[in-house]
């Protein structure tokens, strides 16, 4: 028989103060906070003093004076790089060597540092994919990785302090049920 667990009472009390905190985020054009890192994204852009793009076709976000910027957060407890897009291609490149790249690095949901590149900074990535794509007869990438220690180590710290790389968490297999691969099988049933 299915019955509520012994912590729904606690996440019904939290639940005000979650609906509060996506008030904020869609004040600022963020319309779920729990779907593609849309609670960070929020965090990122008033540290920053950002807007949002909106749409899912340009880059992300644009400051005061214009100037726009590609978004990326990484947990550090689960992966060493920054994801990037799922059809890297020659089109994609171009866009992105127009702009910045602000990298934030979250400790599980807490905010380290938040690094800037500039295109120039970029270009050993653009190069590679833009060769990679080439020489696999025009075949979209998918989702090249940035490594973190690229990162930390080429970038201009913005906010926190220097991230130390000798002493990054060991990473973490993730058991959450968003992260578990469908195995419906034989059996039918399925654990996603």
């Amino acid at each position: 028989m299915l019955e509520p667990h012994r912590d729904c009472d606690l996440m019904q009390q939290l639940f005000p103060a979650i609906q509060k905190y996506q008030e904020l985020a869609s004040k600022h054009g963020i319309d779920d906070i729990f779907q593609d890192n849309g609670g960070k994204i929020l965090q990122l852009l008033l540290i920053l003093g950002l807007t949002i793009i909106p749409g899912r076709e340009g880059n992300d976000a644009i400051d005061r004076i214009g100037k726009e910027y590609e978004l990326k957060s990484v947990n550090i407890e689960l992966t060493r790089g920054f994801s990037t897009h799922h059809h890297m291609n020659p089109v994609i490149i171009a866009k992105y060597r127009k702009v910045d790249w602000i990298f934030a690095i979250y400790k599980n949901i807490e905010l380290q540092t938040i690094y800037r590149l500039s295109p120039e900074m970029m270009d050993v990535f653009y190069v590679q994919w833009e060769n990679k794509w080439h020489n696999d007869g025009g075949k979209d990438i998918n989702n090249p990785k940035i490594p973190i220690k690229y990162v930390v180590e080429t970038g201009e710290l913005l906010y926190g302090t220097p991230l130390d790389l000798k002493n990054l968490p060991k990473k973490k297999t993730s058991t959450t049920r968003g992260s578990r691969k469908n195995t419906r099988g034989k059996r039918g049933t399925a654990t996603n």
